[in-house]
């Protein structure tokens, strides 16, 4: 299944937490998808994924849900590419 990634970033916030998204399309899916990530301290992460625009078929949603959980691959590979975007800031470098 070919994965496209349109758009990520990851921020730090005030209190020190990670926050992140990556939007995403799959082949053969008709609607953009978007995976929010959260850490507090940038090791563990949780996440929750919901469309990126106009919502689309429930059965392909859950596809992609259950590819998240059992493929770290595609998982890690999300969440890479908003890590890509941080800033880091100088007081850490």
């Amino acid at each position: 299944m070919n994965l496209e990634i349109t758009k990520a970033e990851m921020k730090r916030v005030e209190d020190r937490s990670f926050v992140g998204r990556t939007v995403f399309t799959l082949e053969n899916h008709s609607s953009p998808y978007e995976i929010t990530f959260f850490s507090s301290r940038g090791t563990e992460w949780d996440y929750s994924l919901s469309f990126a625009g106009e919502p689309g078929s429930e059965e392909q949603f859950l596809e992609v849900d259950a590819l998240l959980e059992n493929d770290d691959d595609v998982y890690n590979q999300l969440l890479d590419a908003a890590l890509d975007t941080q800033e880091i800031p100088e007081e850490e470098a």
